[in-house]
């Protein structure tokens, strides 16, 4: 990394991004000020925001489109935030959200989300694949709570006493809810 820098390395691709506001808006009314408890949110959860990203979209360049998203969002509210309890918890709701839009515009435009560089590895793309794909869109089919239930609970791995928290319902809910989300993926998945 380049010392001072609001940066986070992707270690896959061992590359670096860094948090330039001036350059991630290209219209539209001017950026606002980077606040240093901004830069601070950055440097401590850029890459865990980018991780829970990936996993929901399978691609590097949504992942960082998330990672984007989910700090812009955070520097045109200002205070916005209600991470007081847990920065981490609600970065990778933000994330979640903004993952789980980008699935729902992606059906509704029928892309895929398989890279053209997976395709020419394979002669036919395998069936793990072509499962990721089924949940990823069976997932963008559901509500945005359940989705955001799922995600946290099953890929981040919150436990239900944290999402219960989060999302202010009940231990019980909880885990009613995540049973009844997994039998209508398990479902949508096969169909």
């Amino acid at each position: 990394m380049n010392g001072g820098a609001d940066s986070y390395e992707n270690t896959r691709r061992k590359r670096v991004v860094t948090l330039n506001p001036a350059i991630l808006v290209r219209e539209g009314p001017p950026v606002p000020a980077v606040s240093p408890e901004l830069t601070d949110l950055y440097r401590q959860h850029a890459a865990a925001v980018y991780r829970t990203a990936l996993r929901i979209t399978g691609r590097h360049a949504d992942a960082e489109d998330v990672l984007q998203t989910v700090f812009l969002r955070m520097l045109h509210r200002g205070d916005a935030m209600d991470s007081a309890r847990s920065p981490e918890a609600y970065l990778k709701r933000a994330a979640s959200n903004a993952a789980i839009d980008l699935l729902r515009q992606r059906a509704s435009k029928a892309e895929t989300v398989i890279d053209a560089k997976d395709w020419g590895r394979r002669a036919q793309p395998n069936e793990s694949l072509l499962l990721k794909e089924g949940l990823r869109q069976a997932i963008a089919r559901l509500s945005t709570q359940d989705a955001e239930l799922f995600i946290l609970r099953y890929i981040e791995g919150l436990s239900n006493i944290e999402l219960a928290d989060l999302f202010q319902l009940e231990r019980g809910t909880v885990a009613t809810r995540l049973h009844r989300i997994r039998q209508t993926l398990q479902q949508d998945v096969i169909r």
